[in-house]
């Protein structure tokens, strides 16, 4: 009887789901207090938009969650990609945690991402050696559509992560992202892939709950930001690797496969280009840490926290549903120059929202 349990899609979803959203709003107390037991708490900085220390390191509660849910719905993983998953998720959950227990150096967080990706690398399921018509191009050797898909991991990891600056912001993308993929798998019935997203949509939610409170407030940290960032990125990268086939369920063309993914993750993605070319124009690094995110003009003008994740995560569904149908119009080529248009009306929307800003006086 349990094994039938296991292996019906339904039943399995409403374990996993509510299962996750219980356990997570179970732990989540229990981290508060061995934060503010030990004395952890993250506190403000001169970028904090808080004015006391906050506990952090809410992502261990999704990394409990996350890898008793692999155990639960292992067998609707008809790829056998579970074990690799929860190897990968180990690494990025310790780099995580040591960021937010001593700030790790860019590089080694890097390093400990290409490994875990090379984790999932490791599944010959994950790879693919054609574009389906990118730009004109069908086949290509493997290694060079593998760097391209590392890179893509890397930034949509490392996006995700920048993107978590006021509450409930990390946690509303999130959630938006994780709902398209979800109906994204469900339409090729991969349910392993679709559990998997709506389980990770049910920690979030339970997570906000804290994330908005006053006297229970915790952050998700590098520790959650990370391995819901991962999460996120192999996701991505499942969609990016099915067979070619599949892509037939769906309206829009195989060769915007990239563009799909882009849109998906519009906000982070944006929110990221600009912040660096702010960053490279004012002749700072692009690692420099500042106040330039989206999040940033909209904290200065005076919008509480949650109007901001509500407006944010509202504007990546509208953008992901405008890329997503212009996918369906368009070629490749069209894509290109359609995307490079809702960039730069991204960028002056949020260029004239910063002239808005108070001038604060000394």
């Amino acid at each position: 009887m349990l094994t039938n349990i296991l292996t019906n899609p339904i039943i399995l979803t409403l374990i996993c789901c509510f299962g996750s959203f219980g356990l997570v709003n179970y732990l989540i107390p229990r981290i508060i207090f061995m934060v503010n037991h030990h004395n952890l708490s993250e506190q403000p900085g001169h970028r904090s938009s808080h004015t006391r220390a906050t506990p952090t390191m809410g992502g261990l509660a999704f990394f409990v969650a996350l890898i008793l849910n692999l155990f639960l719905f292992k067998q609707l993983d008809i790829d056998e990609i579970g074990l690799n998953l929860a190897a990968a998720l180990t690494l990025v959950f310790i780099i995580g945690l040591k960021d937010d227990l001593a700030v790790s150096t860019p590089r080694a967080r890097i390093l400990v991402e290409i490994i875990a990706i090379f984790i999932i690398f490791f599944h010959p399921g994950f790879h693919s050696l054609s574009f389906d018509g990118f730009l004109g191009i069908y086949k290509a050797p493997q290694l060079l559509i593998d760097i391209l898909h590392i890179l893509i991991i890397l930034t949509i990891i490392n996006a995700y992560n920048l993107i978590d600056g006021v509450d409930g912001l990390a946690s509303a993308i999130g959630i938006s992202v994780f709902s398209m993929l979800a109906l994204m798998f469900y339409k090729i019935d991969l349910h392993f892939y679709f559990i998997l997203a709506l389980t990770l949509i049910s920690m979030l939610l339970a997570f906000l709950k804290y994330n908005f409170s006053h006297q229970r407030k915790i952050f998700m940290g590098d520790t959650g930001s990370l391995i819901i960032g991962f999460c996120i990125a192999f996701l991505c990268l499942r969609f990016l690797t099915v067979d070619s086939l599949l892509y037939n369920y769906f309206a829009f063309k195989p060769e915007n496969k990239l563009f799909i993914i882009t849109g998906v993750l519009a906000v982070p993605f944006f929110d990221m280009l600009r912040v660096i070319g702010v960053r490279l124009l004012q002749g700072h690094s692009p690692f420099t840490a500042d106040r330039n995110h989206v999040h940033h003009i909209l904290l200065d003008l005076g919008m509480p926290h949650y109007k901001i994740a509500v407006i944010l995560g509202g504007l990546n569904y509208v953008l992901a549903i405008l890329i997503i149908y212009l996918s369906a119009q368009f070629s490749s080529l069209g894509m290109m120059a359609m995307l490079l248009v809702i960039f730069l009306l991204f960028l002056s929307v949020f260029y004239k929202l910063k002239t808005q800003i108070p001038i604060k006086q000394n």
